[in-house]
């Protein structure tokens, strides 16, 4: 297993079905409906127009395990050192700690980078990627309480943060 940096060129059909797959069978995703191979396009372009990490972990054979990645948290200025981020495993890999590596290397990119605050939206039915977060240091924001109607109930949102030590000299320009 090698961690890499996702193209879309090789891997935005494999992040489509592992999103796919996580819309149609969890509430990791609020959406209803499969996304469609187009919008990948817009991903990945936007993810390159503002310099945003997508890394991920394929095995020997080049197929794609698992990703990661971050955006803006909020389009205002002043946000500008805090990102949400996205950690996904495909459903055959789960329980391998591709979770906790993905998050890990996610962690140091965003310091590399300057990012102060991580949050990660976790619905809150989702135990493992809750105790993930708090075993990587992340602790509890806040909760949206019947956020999102999705497979007949209510779904509450979780807001977990995580402080980094980065910037060492903020700015507001």
């Amino acid at each position: 297993m090698r961690l890499i940096h996702c193209s879309e060129e090789r891997h935005a059909e494999a992040i489509l079905a592992i999103f796919n797959h996580a819309i149609l069978n969890s509430t990791a995703l609020y959406d209803y409906k499969p996304r469609e191979p187009a919008s990948m396009v817009e991903w990945f372009a936007n993810k390159r127009r503002n310099d945003l990490p997508v890394i991920g972990y394929e095995d020997e054979q080049g197929t794609l395990l698992g990703f990661a990645s971050y955006g803006p948290f909020r389009d205002r200025p002043a946000n500008k050192y805090s990102v949400e981020h996205s950690v996904y495993v495909h459903h055959d890999c789960r329980g391998m700690g591709l979770g906790k590596r993905l998050l890990s290397e996610l962690i140091e990119l965003a310091s590399q980078r300057d990012v102060h605050v991580m949050v990660g939206g976790i619905d809150l039915a989702n135990e493992a990627s809750i105790a993930l977060h708090e075993r990587l240091g992340f602790e509890p924001a806040g909760v949206i309480r019947e956020a999102a109607y999705k497979f007949g109930r209510w779904l509450d949102l979780a807001f977990y943060q995580k402080i980094l030590a980065t910037p060492l000299q903020p700015s507001e320009g």
